[in-house]
């Protein structure tokens, strides 16, 4: 089959791999069609995550049908023929961690559980497409994968909706979603979400959704920030304004009451100096991150609001706002999306006329121009905003 792979830092190759086989009687294969690049893909292709191998199939964002069942999947669960869309976690179902709905930190899907605790302490769950620190398993940017634990991912699409409706289901959607949810939204609140990406606009569809009564957009790019005007949100940009006293002009002086950082560790910054800073220190590996949003998003929110994080962090970062944090009550909740949790309910905020997943698609490729896609994106070129990707 066809398959987009890591092929070294800052550079992906679509190549010929062996088609997947089921491996485990709860696994199942599915035929994809369709399949996207998402910011976080960037982490991996600009080296920023370890134990990336030349070769591995990238992709967590995928949808298609079921084309072969493992023995112990049960039929009234998934059979061949159903059109299902895969969360990108890989959970059990069974241990503690999915019994609290903590898919992401699930205890037992990760083979390589040996190297993520020792970056993170605890290991966490089996992800696609996203490196052997989160299993090794092969991602979705592809003609096929095999889905583990199958009997406990993929979400069926019943309904007459389109791919293009429905595949956010497994990562972005859910991820803002949760963004938002963490938030706590009271109907007089004030969110502002730093990074008008993919993730970054659901996050703020999601606050909206959830009651807001204003929600501010973050970002240096016009093109994202007229999106996120066209959906209702208030716009800011970086490069042209102090973002910390414009939050305070835009909220009566007092700062946002939930802030949600949608940018992650390759933040830029509006300050050239500040900036470069961070920069020369994640490029000698000095620090992991360029933890700009959430130094801002923790200095600009109110006392005693709270800062959601759902941008990808994964190691180390430098001149965290400790004293911030703990001497004005702020609440900082984060995690990578438990996506089993909210796939159902989203899909009937969909099917409601609610949310409007599509609203963000630029561009649709075929797989094979996947590594002109990447430049597209990761360049910002032709006003980018996601890309879907048709095996």
């Amino acid at each position: 089959m066809r398959a987009n792979t890591w092929a070294g830092r800052n550079k992906v190759e679509v190549r010929d791999v062996p088609d997947p086989k089921i491996l485990n009687s709860r696994d199942a294969i599915v035929r994809i069609t369709s399949t996207a690049i998402c910011g976080s893909d960037l982490h991996l292709v600009d080296g920023y995550v370890p134990t990336m191998q030349d070769g591995d199939v990238l992709g967590h964002e995928f949808m298609g049908e079921v084309i072969e069942v493992g023995s112990g999947v049960p039929g009234d669960r998934l059979r061949v023929g159903d059109r299902v869309v895969v969360p990108f976690p890989i959970s059990c179902g069974a241990c503690a961690a999915c019994a609290a709905e903590l898919y992401s930190c699930c205890e037992n899907t990760n083979p390589n559980a040996g190297i993520a605790e020792k970056m993170f302490g605890h290991p966490v769950a089996g992800i696609f497409g996203y490196s052997h620190l989160t299993g090794g398993f092969a991602g979705g940017q592809a003609q096929y994968a095999r889905v583990p634990f199958a009997d406990v991912g993929p979400l069926k699409i019943e309904a007459d909706l389109t791919d293009e409706q429905v595949l956010f289901l497994s990562d972005i959607l859910p991820t803002g979603y949760m963004g938002a949810e963490m938030c706590d939204i009271q109907p007089s609140d004030v969110v502002a979400v730093w990074g008008a990406g993919p993730v970054g606009q659901f996050a703020m569809d999601s606050a909206r959704v959830l009651g807001a009564a204003k929600v501010i957009a973050i970002d240096k790019e016009p093109y994202r920030l007229r999106m996120a005007e066209q959906a209702g949100h208030v716009p800011v940009n970086f490069d042209e304004v102090d973002v910390r006293s414009r939050l305070l002009e835009l909220t009566g002086g007092r700062g946002p009451d939930k802030c949600i950082d949608a940018v992650g560790l390759e933040a830029t910054h509006g300050s050239a100096h500040i900036g470069a800073y961070d920069r020369i220190k994640q490029a000698v590996r000095s620090e992991t991150e360029r933890p700009h949003a959430l130094r801002q998003a923790i200095m600009s929110c109110r006392s005693g609001g709270v800062v959601s994080v759902i941008g990808v962090y994964g190691g180390f970062l430098d001149k965290f706002p400790a004293g911030a944090w703990m001497n004005r009550s702020l609440t900082l909740r984060t995690g990578q999306c438990h996506v089993q949790r909210y796939m159902k309910p989203l899909l009937g905020r969909i099917e409601r006329g609610e949310l409007d997943p599509t609203r963000i698609i630029t561009h649709t490729l075929p797989l094979d121009e996947a590594a002109r896609g990447f430049d597209i994106f990761k360049n910002k070129q032709d006003d980018c905003e996601k890309i879907v990707l048709k095996p």
